[in-house]
Protein backbone atom coordinates (compact mmCIF):
# COMPACT_ATOMS: atom_id res chain seq x y z
CA UNK A 1 0.00 0.00 0.00
CA UNK A 2 2.89 2.48 0.67
CA UNK A 3 3.56 2.21 -3.48
CA UNK A 4 2.17 4.41 -5.92
CA UNK A 5 0.52 3.59 -9.01
CA UNK A 6 0.46 5.73 -11.90
CA UNK A 7 -3.16 6.11 -13.08
CA UNK A 8 -3.99 4.91 -16.68
CA UNK A 9 -2.84 7.03 -19.45
CA UNK A 10 -0.04 8.31 -17.52
CA UNK A 11 3.24 7.45 -18.76
CA UNK A 12 5.89 5.66 -16.18
CA UNK A 13 8.74 8.21 -16.45
CA UNK A 14 6.11 11.25 -15.67
CA UNK A 15 7.28 13.89 -13.59
CA UNK A 16 7.00 13.83 -10.16
CA UNK A 17 4.54 17.06 -10.10
CA UNK A 18 2.00 15.71 -12.55
CA UNK A 19 1.76 12.20 -10.51
CA UNK A 20 1.34 14.57 -7.38
CA UNK A 21 -1.65 16.40 -9.34
CA UNK A 22 -3.22 13.53 -10.32
CA UNK A 23 -3.18 11.81 -6.39
CA UNK A 24 -4.41 14.95 -5.27
CA UNK A 25 -7.43 15.13 -8.26
CA UNK A 26 -8.02 11.14 -6.93
CA UNK A 27 -8.21 11.88 -3.23
CA UNK A 28 -10.77 15.05 -3.68
CA UNK A 29 -13.20 12.71 -5.75
CA UNK A 30 -12.75 10.12 -3.35
CA UNK A 31 -13.59 12.73 -0.88
CA UNK A 32 -15.89 14.12 -2.41
CA UNK A 33 -17.59 10.03 -3.24
CA UNK A 34 -17.94 9.52 0.45
CA UNK A 35 -15.03 7.88 0.95
CA UNK A 36 -14.14 9.54 4.18
CA UNK A 37 -16.88 7.52 5.68
CA UNK A 38 -16.33 4.49 4.96
CA UNK A 39 -12.79 5.33 6.40
CA UNK A 40 -14.23 6.32 9.64
CA UNK A 41 -16.70 3.21 10.36
CA UNK A 42 -13.84 1.05 9.61
CA UNK A 43 -11.71 2.98 12.40
CA UNK A 44 -14.06 2.39 14.61
CA UNK A 45 -14.31 -1.08 14.25
CA UNK A 46 -10.54 -1.26 14.47
CA UNK A 47 -9.40 -1.20 10.83
CA UNK A 48 -6.80 0.57 8.89
CA UNK A 49 -5.96 4.06 10.98
CA UNK A 50 -6.58 6.92 8.73
CA UNK A 51 -2.75 7.53 8.95
CA UNK A 52 -1.62 4.27 7.21
CA UNK A 53 -4.26 5.08 4.19
CA UNK A 54 -3.22 5.63 0.78
CA UNK A 55 -4.69 9.07 0.50
CA UNK A 56 -2.82 10.29 3.75
CA UNK A 57 -0.27 8.73 2.99
CA UNK A 58 0.12 10.24 -0.74
CA UNK A 59 -0.81 13.83 1.29
CA UNK A 60 2.01 13.60 3.68
CA UNK A 61 4.47 12.75 1.40
CA UNK A 62 3.09 15.29 -1.48
CA UNK A 63 3.44 17.79 1.71
CA UNK A 64 6.54 17.04 2.66
CA UNK A 65 7.59 17.03 -0.64
CA UNK A 66 6.49 20.50 -1.63
CA UNK A 67 8.11 22.07 2.08
CA UNK A 68 11.42 20.64 0.79
CA UNK A 69 10.84 21.74 -2.38
CA UNK A 70 10.10 25.38 -1.09
CA UNK A 71 12.98 25.50 1.09
CA UNK A 72 15.49 24.23 -1.63
CA UNK A 73 13.63 27.12 -3.56
CA UNK A 74 13.85 29.90 -1.26
CA UNK A 75 17.99 28.55 0.24
CA UNK A 76 18.49 28.86 -3.84
CA UNK A 77 17.08 32.41 -3.66
CA UNK A 78 19.68 33.34 -0.71
CA UNK A 79 22.33 31.96 -2.03
CA UNK A 80 21.83 33.80 -5.62
CA UNK A 81 21.57 36.87 -3.90
CA UNK A 82 24.30 36.34 -1.76
CA UNK A 83 26.48 35.82 -4.47
CA UNK A 84 24.58 39.17 -6.57
CA UNK A 85 25.39 40.90 -3.17
CA UNK A 86 29.18 39.77 -2.84
CA UNK A 87 29.74 40.67 -6.48
CA UNK A 88 28.33 43.88 -5.92
CA UNK A 89 30.69 44.27 -3.45
CA UNK A 90 33.92 43.16 -4.64
CA UNK A 91 32.77 45.71 -8.06
CA UNK A 92 32.34 48.19 -5.65
CA UNK A 93 35.82 48.08 -3.52
CA UNK A 94 37.31 47.54 -7.34
CA UNK A 95 36.33 50.80 -8.55
CA UNK A 96 36.63 53.07 -5.01
CA UNK A 97 40.04 51.42 -4.28
CA UNK A 98 42.88 53.85 -3.72
CA UNK A 99 45.17 54.09 -6.21
CA UNK A 100 48.06 52.49 -5.90
CA UNK A 101 52.05 53.78 -6.95
CA UNK A 102 54.03 50.94 -8.59
CA UNK A 103 57.19 50.73 -8.26
CA UNK A 104 57.54 53.69 -5.61
CA UNK A 105 61.52 53.11 -5.23
CA UNK A 106 62.13 54.02 -8.84
CA UNK A 107 59.52 57.08 -8.36
CA UNK A 108 61.52 57.95 -5.68
CA UNK A 109 64.90 57.76 -7.02
CA UNK A 110 63.49 60.01 -10.02
CA UNK A 111 62.03 62.63 -7.46
CA UNK A 112 65.32 62.73 -6.25
CA UNK A 113 67.06 62.83 -9.26
CA UNK A 114 65.11 65.78 -10.27
CA UNK A 115 65.49 67.70 -7.22
CA UNK A 116 69.01 67.31 -6.65
CA UNK A 117 69.46 68.26 -10.31
CA UNK A 118 67.36 71.41 -9.96
CA UNK A 119 69.10 72.84 -6.78
CA UNK A 120 72.63 72.73 -8.39
CA UNK A 121 71.51 74.15 -10.99
CA UNK A 122 70.06 77.15 -9.34
CA UNK A 123 72.68 77.70 -6.98
CA UNK A 124 75.13 77.62 -10.19
CA UNK A 125 72.75 80.03 -11.56
CA UNK A 126 73.18 82.34 -8.43
CA UNK A 127 76.41 81.79 -7.48
CA UNK A 128 77.98 82.44 -10.63
CA UNK A 129 75.69 84.07 -13.12
CA UNK A 130 74.94 86.99 -10.53
CA UNK A 131 78.15 86.73 -8.88
CA UNK A 132 76.36 86.38 -5.38
CA UNK A 133 79.51 85.62 -2.73
CA UNK A 134 77.47 85.24 0.62
CA UNK A 135 76.68 80.97 -0.28
CA UNK A 136 76.65 80.71 3.48
CA UNK A 137 73.70 82.91 3.67
CA UNK A 138 71.91 81.11 0.71
CA UNK A 139 72.60 77.90 2.45
CA UNK A 140 70.67 79.13 5.53
CA UNK A 141 67.88 81.02 3.08
CA UNK A 142 67.13 77.28 1.95
CA UNK A 143 67.39 75.69 5.35
CA UNK A 144 65.07 77.96 6.65
CA UNK A 145 62.59 77.42 3.73
CA UNK A 146 63.04 73.62 4.45
CA UNK A 147 61.77 74.16 8.12
CA UNK A 148 58.80 76.27 7.71
CA UNK A 149 57.51 74.14 5.02
CA UNK A 150 58.03 70.82 7.09
CA UNK A 151 56.56 72.68 10.45
CA UNK A 152 53.78 73.56 8.35
CA UNK A 153 52.63 69.99 6.54
CA UNK A 154 53.53 68.87 10.48
CA UNK A 155 51.10 71.17 11.99
CA UNK A 156 48.51 69.96 9.47
CA UNK A 157 48.98 66.45 9.87
CA UNK A 158 50.03 65.95 6.60
CA UNK A 159 53.52 64.45 7.58
CA UNK A 160 54.61 63.23 10.95
CA UNK A 161 57.71 64.60 12.83
CA UNK A 162 59.11 63.58 16.59
CA UNK A 163 59.46 66.50 18.49
CA UNK A 164 63.24 68.24 19.27
CA UNK A 165 64.27 67.01 22.91
CA UNK A 166 67.50 68.19 24.00
CA UNK A 167 68.56 64.30 24.56
CA UNK A 168 68.01 63.80 20.50
CA UNK A 169 69.95 67.38 19.54
CA UNK A 170 73.14 66.27 21.85
CA UNK A 171 73.36 62.72 19.76
CA UNK A 172 72.26 64.04 16.55
CA UNK A 173 74.65 67.63 16.97
CA UNK A 174 78.13 65.52 15.44
CA UNK A 175 76.09 64.87 12.05
CA UNK A 176 74.34 68.07 12.03
CA UNK A 177 77.72 70.02 11.78
CA UNK A 178 78.97 67.24 9.48
CA UNK A 179 76.10 68.43 7.08
CA UNK A 180 76.64 71.67 8.10
CA UNK A 181 79.82 71.46 6.35
CA UNK A 182 78.89 69.73 3.60
CA UNK A 183 76.14 72.47 2.26
CA UNK A 184 78.44 75.17 3.04
CA UNK A 185 81.83 73.49 0.79
CA UNK A 186 79.44 72.37 -2.06
CA UNK A 187 78.25 76.25 -2.79
CA UNK A 188 82.27 76.96 -2.50
CA UNK A 189 82.85 74.59 -5.11
CA UNK A 190 79.82 75.28 -7.73
CA UNK A 191 80.77 78.70 -7.66
CA UNK A 192 84.17 78.00 -9.30
CA UNK A 193 83.79 74.61 -11.11
CA UNK A 194 81.03 73.90 -13.99
CA UNK A 195 77.86 71.55 -12.79
CA UNK A 196 79.35 68.83 -15.43
CA UNK A 197 82.17 68.70 -13.05
CA UNK A 198 80.95 68.86 -10.15
CA UNK A 199 78.72 65.95 -10.89
CA UNK A 200 81.26 63.74 -11.93
CA UNK A 201 83.07 64.50 -8.88
CA UNK A 202 80.86 63.63 -6.37
CA UNK A 203 80.80 60.25 -7.59
CA UNK A 204 84.55 60.26 -5.31
CA UNK A 205 81.97 60.09 -2.83
CA UNK A 206 81.22 56.67 -3.26
CA UNK A 207 84.81 55.26 -3.10
CA UNK A 208 85.25 57.12 0.22
CA UNK A 209 81.91 55.46 1.60
CA UNK A 210 83.05 52.08 0.54
CA UNK A 211 86.24 52.32 2.28
CA UNK A 212 84.70 53.48 5.15
CA UNK A 213 81.92 50.46 5.11
CA UNK A 214 84.77 48.58 5.20
CA UNK A 215 87.14 49.40 8.17
CA UNK A 216 83.88 50.88 10.00
CA UNK A 217 81.27 48.18 9.88
CA UNK A 218 83.87 45.19 8.65
CA UNK A 219 81.41 45.49 5.56
CA UNK A 220 82.65 43.20 2.31
CA UNK A 221 81.91 44.12 -1.41
CA UNK A 222 82.31 41.90 -4.14
CA UNK A 223 84.48 42.68 -7.21
CA UNK A 224 81.83 44.13 -9.29
CA UNK A 225 81.59 46.48 -6.41
CA UNK A 226 84.96 47.39 -6.77
CA UNK A 227 85.41 47.31 -10.55
CA UNK A 228 82.26 50.27 -10.70
CA UNK A 229 84.43 52.11 -8.10
CA UNK A 230 87.44 51.92 -9.87
CA UNK A 231 85.68 52.94 -13.43
CA UNK A 232 84.35 56.57 -11.41
CA UNK A 233 87.61 57.37 -10.14
CA UNK A 234 88.83 56.87 -13.89
CA UNK A 235 86.02 59.00 -15.14
CA UNK A 236 86.62 61.36 -12.43
CA UNK A 237 90.59 62.00 -13.17
CA UNK A 238 89.72 61.89 -16.96
CA UNK A 239 87.33 64.50 -16.46
CA UNK A 240 89.67 66.99 -14.11
CA UNK A 241 92.31 66.20 -16.64
CA UNK A 242 90.29 67.83 -19.73
CA UNK A 243 88.64 70.06 -17.86
CA UNK A 244 89.66 73.51 -19.62
CA UNK A 245 87.95 75.50 -17.07
CA UNK A 246 89.72 73.98 -14.13
CA UNK A 247 89.98 75.83 -11.07
CA UNK A 248 92.42 74.92 -8.20
CA UNK A 249 90.88 76.28 -5.43
CA UNK A 250 87.19 75.10 -6.75
CA UNK A 251 88.70 71.68 -7.30
CA UNK A 252 89.85 71.77 -3.47
CA UNK A 253 86.73 72.59 -2.29
CA UNK A 254 85.16 69.80 -3.87
CA UNK A 255 87.21 67.36 -2.68
CA UNK A 256 86.92 68.56 0.88
CA UNK A 257 83.04 68.00 -0.09
CA UNK A 258 83.51 64.83 -0.89
CA UNK A 259 84.98 63.50 2.43
CA UNK A 260 82.38 65.21 4.10
CA UNK A 261 79.74 63.86 1.91
CA UNK A 262 81.06 60.55 3.06
CA UNK A 263 81.36 61.27 6.63
CA UNK A 264 77.73 62.54 7.18
CA UNK A 265 76.82 58.75 5.68
CA UNK A 266 78.88 57.01 7.92
CA UNK A 267 78.27 58.75 11.32
CA UNK A 268 74.05 59.02 10.34
CA UNK A 269 74.69 54.97 10.21
CA UNK A 270 76.23 55.32 13.08
CA UNK A 271 74.02 57.68 15.14
CA UNK A 272 70.74 56.36 13.88
CA UNK A 273 70.25 53.32 16.40
CA UNK A 274 71.66 55.97 19.46
CA UNK A 275 69.12 58.64 18.05
CA UNK A 276 66.23 56.61 17.95
CA UNK A 277 66.34 55.21 21.08
CA UNK A 278 66.03 59.14 22.39
CA UNK A 279 62.85 60.09 20.62
CA UNK A 280 58.95 59.54 22.44
CA UNK A 281 58.11 56.62 19.19
CA UNK A 282 61.27 55.02 19.51
CA UNK A 283 61.32 55.43 15.08
CA UNK A 284 62.90 58.23 13.18
CA UNK A 285 61.71 58.92 9.72
CA UNK A 286 62.48 61.15 7.29
CA UNK A 287 60.77 64.50 7.29
CA UNK A 288 61.86 64.23 11.67
CA UNK A 289 65.11 64.34 10.07
CA UNK A 290 64.88 66.90 7.61
CA UNK A 291 63.13 69.36 10.46
CA UNK A 292 66.55 68.38 12.93
CA UNK A 293 69.19 68.52 10.19
CA UNK A 294 67.67 72.07 9.16
CA UNK A 295 66.59 73.57 12.43
CA UNK A 296 69.98 73.02 14.17
CA UNK A 297 72.00 74.43 10.99
CA UNK A 298 70.26 77.64 11.64
CA UNK A 299 72.16 79.26 14.49
CA UNK A 300 75.36 77.21 13.20
CA UNK A 301 74.67 79.24 10.30
CA UNK A 302 74.14 82.72 11.54
CA UNK A 303 77.37 81.80 13.48
CA UNK A 304 79.15 81.36 10.11
CA UNK A 305 77.61 83.98 9.15
CA UNK A 306 79.13 86.78 11.13
CA UNK A 307 82.57 85.08 11.12
CA UNK A 308 82.74 84.72 7.34
CA UNK A 309 81.77 88.78 7.78
CA UNK A 310 79.01 87.92 5.16
CA UNK A 311 76.45 90.89 7.00
CA UNK A 312 78.85 93.53 5.74
CA UNK A 313 78.63 91.93 2.22
CA UNK A 314 74.88 91.99 2.47
CA UNK A 315 74.45 95.25 3.66
CA UNK A 316 76.38 96.84 0.75
CA UNK A 317 74.90 94.46 -2.04
CA UNK A 318 72.12 96.07 -3.23
CA UNK A 319 70.45 92.17 -3.29
CA UNK A 320 67.44 93.51 -5.86
CA UNK A 321 70.53 94.28 -8.84
CA UNK A 322 71.46 90.74 -8.68
CA UNK A 323 68.18 89.16 -9.11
Amino acid sequence: MGSRVPPLGIPLDASDTVLERLVLEETGKAVLSGERSSLLGREQNGGASPGSSPINVARREIFSRSISGSKSLSNDDIDLEDGKAAKERDKNSRNYRPLKIQNQAILSGLAYCLSSCSMILVNKFVLSSYGFNAGISLMLYQNFVSVVIVSILSLFGVISTEPLTWRLIKVWLPVNVIFVGMLITSMFSLKYINVAMVTVLKNVTNVITAIGEVYLFKKQHDNKVWAALFLMIISAVSGGITDLSFHAVGYAWQIVNCFLTASYSLTLRRVMDTAKQVTKSGNLNEFSMVLLNNSLSLPLGVLLVILFNEVDYLTRTKLAGHF
